[in-house]
């Protein structure tokens, strides 16, 4: 199966009272239905799209399936980095110094890595694909049966040698060995992609996820905002934290408690913090973002996760981003930092 990433975050984000997807990616009605539900995998993970407001007829459902996988897979094949083939397979073996041609959509996405690596004072950062693979991560990983050594962890790394020419359409790398990985924003931009694709069909009233980014429009069937649930860290089976209402926003979350092993005592996660070139060491269990883009709230999840509860938070306020952090209390209970607009949500 094609993956644009491994399943880095397994968590429960769903439409709140609703029963589980009936249907498989490629079932068709014989008949009109009041509603569309309709799912199938990609990018190491599930999808789903759930559509209210018919009733929409056989046809309609078709291409709307056939619009999503489409989106889907375009991200895929451009940014995967398990395909050797995709755009981002081929930046990686390039060499450096020397323009490489990207498509105006992976352009699009590195410029946008740009801008919050910037944003986060690096903390988000889309060259930090050969510490993902030290630490275990990722494509091509390394054995997750002993620490990552001296040379691994002196990789090349720094999202400011990545040198962007928009005008041309293309990428360099101004350091040798200098690798992307756009795990943490790609699968919001497929998101993205995928509610742009159902907004050609007119489609008005949908929630689509994606590996648990999610994006919204309009009203659900009952008439309200979509009532989507952040899933409580360290539980399992998975269990409900706390339902946020969305109506035309998306919502992303990065945390430790899906992706990680145990090695020495000591959990070893997925979330790398570029300054340390270690998984992030803090107490935060998750960071959930809300915005009207699903790629810029995937990567803001993860750099205010990586920069934790106090750098992240005011960096939250300071750019007015509904953040919502759960925070491991030292007694093992959860705590619950929001900002400013995430309290607004309700």
């Amino acid at each position: 199966m094609d993956a644009l990433l491994s399943p880095r975050r397994r968590r429960l984000l769903a439409a709140f009272g609703f029963t589980a997807l009936g249907a498989a990616c490629g079932l068709r009605p014989q008949t009109a239905s009041p509603a569309l539900r309709f799912a199938g995998q990609s990018m190491g993970s599930t999808w789903s799209v759930r559509v209210a407001g018919g009733p929409f007829d056989p046809a309609l459902e078709a291409a709307a399936q056939q619009a999503v996988v489409d989106a889907l897979d375009g991200v895929v094949a451009r940014m995967s980095t398990f395909d050797p083939q995709s755009e981002i397979g081929r930046f990686n073996r390039h060499l450096a110094g020397t323009d490489f041609a990207v498509s105006p959509d992976t352009m699009a996405v590195i410029g946008h890595a740009h801008q919050v690596a910037r944003l986060s004072d690096g903390a988000f950062d889309p060259t930090v694909a050969p510490l993902v693979r030290a630490w275990g991560f990722g494509a091509d990983a390394r054995s997750r049966g002993a620490a990552p050594t001296a040379a691994e962890l002196d990789a090349a790394l720094g999202w400011q040698h990545l040198r962007l020419d928009a005008a041309r359409g293309s990428v360099r790398k101004a350091l040798p060995g200098l690798q992307i990985d756009l795990s943490g924003i790609a699968k919001g931009h497929a998101v993205d992609r995928a509610a742009q694709a159902l907004d050609t069909l007119g489609l008005a009233r949908y929630m689509v996820e994606a590996g648990g980014e999610i994006r919204t429009r309009g009203l659900n069937a009952e008439g309200r905002p979509w009532q989507i649930a952040v899933e409580r860290p360290d539980s399992w089976p998975q269990r409900v934290h706390r339902v946020v209402p969305l109506q035309g926003l998306a919502i992303a979350t990065s945390g430790d408690y899906r992706n990680f092993y145990e090695h020495d005592g000591r959990r070893v996660h997925h979330e790398i913090d570029p300054a340390t070139r270690a998984p992030a060491a803090h107490r935060v269990a998750s960071v959930s973002v809300v915005h009207d883009e699903c790629r810029h709230a995937d990567a803001m999840a993860t750099a205010l996760f990586v920069m934790g509860p106090e750098r992240g938070l005011a960096l939250a306020r300071e750019q007015r981003l509904a953040a919502l952090f759960i925070v491991r209390e030292p007694g093992g209970g959860l705590r619950d930092l929001a900002s400013p607009a995430f309290a607004a949500l309700g």
